[in-house]
């Protein structure tokens, strides 16, 4: 009897510890190889810090670094499909280093496997306020009246200074067109309210402060639609006068190969907290940003999008 009694308790213990292994904790590092304090870094964090109120299996942690081409290189050189490392990639990679600057890139898209997108930003355009021009029938007349126009962006050839190029060249006015770098987000976005440039095109985020204050006029969002609600609900987006535009977006990708179940229960963690209605909320009204799951079809009908528009407008950013 002693002896059923104790193979009854090995074989509970066993099937105890192999159903304990089957249920291991797992953590995932989640690299977003932008400015520490951007905003794909802060979105990430956020969903980090609230992964284990949804999942006992996965643990996420957010590692924000300054980085660029160069990091996502040395993140795909090193990482395996096995490894629970995920990292962001976004149009300005896919889209506009694969064509401005390529060596820079030692991956492909094929490299990764598809997560979840957590956001989109659309950007737009303030003015200075003394030149008056808020609505883009305002911007346009500026422009026939012999005008240049001074745009400060984020970079020389970021997603600003393509779609302020694309914005400008698409109206017919490229030659006017003068685009000033800044090295940071928000410097380009307060450069037009010091009187340095005419426009600036910026997160919504970056630009609110001084917009509330008086020190800019709002022209228009890179957007199909006008903005519909928060602090800049009517600015109008330039789709609708047929002009290109794109938002942006930062894809979670995993190493490619990883297992498919793993791909599945991330994307799916990752949904269950972009529906709390807490980080709806902070998205929204904190960070000027819309809640954006994406099927793998839409994520490269982005891609292809911002690529086209590079090539179009590939001259007036690159001279």
């Amino acid at each position: 009897m002693k002896k059923i009694v104790s193979l009854v308790l090995s074989v509970l213990m066993v099937a105890t510890l192999l159903v304990g292994c089957g249920n291991k904790t797992e953590t995932w590092t989640v690299t977003c190889p932008w400015a520490p304090s951007g905003v794909a870094a802060m979105v990430s964090q956020k969903a980090a810090s609230l992964s284990t109120e949804y999942s006992k299996d996965i643990i996420l942690v957010a590692d924000a670094i300054k980085g660029d081409a160069a990091t996502v290189n040395t993140w795909v050189a090193s990482t395996k499909a096995s490894d629970p490392e995920l990292v962001f990639a976004g149009e300005g990679l896919f889209s506009i280093t694969s064509i401005l600057d390529p060596a820079k890139l030692q991956f492909t898209y094929d490299d990764f496997t598809y997560v979840e997108n957590l956001y989109s930003s659309i950007f737009v355009m303030s003015a200075d306020t003394k030149l008056g021009i808020d609505s883009i029938d305002s911007l346009k007349a500026y422009l026939e009246a012999g005008n240049e126009v001074s745009i400060a962006t984020n970079g020389a050839t970021g997603s600003e200074a393509f779609l302020a190029a694309s914005l400008i060249g698409a109206m017919g006015y490229g030659d006017q067109l003068k685009l000033v770098a800044y090295s940071s987000a928000a410097e380009a976005a307060q450069a037009v309210s010091r009187g340095e440039t005419n426009l600036a095109v910026s997160h919504q985020s970056q630009i609110l402060e001084t917009y509330q204050q008086g020190g800019v006029t709002m022209v228009c969002a890179f957007d199909a639609e006008d903005i519909a609600d928060g602090p800049f609900a009517g600015v109008e987006g330039v789709g609708k006068h047929g002009y290109p535009f794109f938002r942006n977006r930062c894809f979670i990708m995993a190493r490619s190969g990883a297992d498919a179940n793993k791909v599945a229960a991330l994307k799916a963690l990752y949904g269950e907290i972009l529906a709390d209605a807490e980080v709806a909320d902070w998205l929204s009204n904190t960070m000027l940003l819309e809640v954006d799951t994406m099927t793998e079809e839409q994520v490269l009908e982005h891609i292809e999008n911002v690529k086209n528009i590079v090539n179009e407008y590939y001259d007036l950013v690159a001279n």
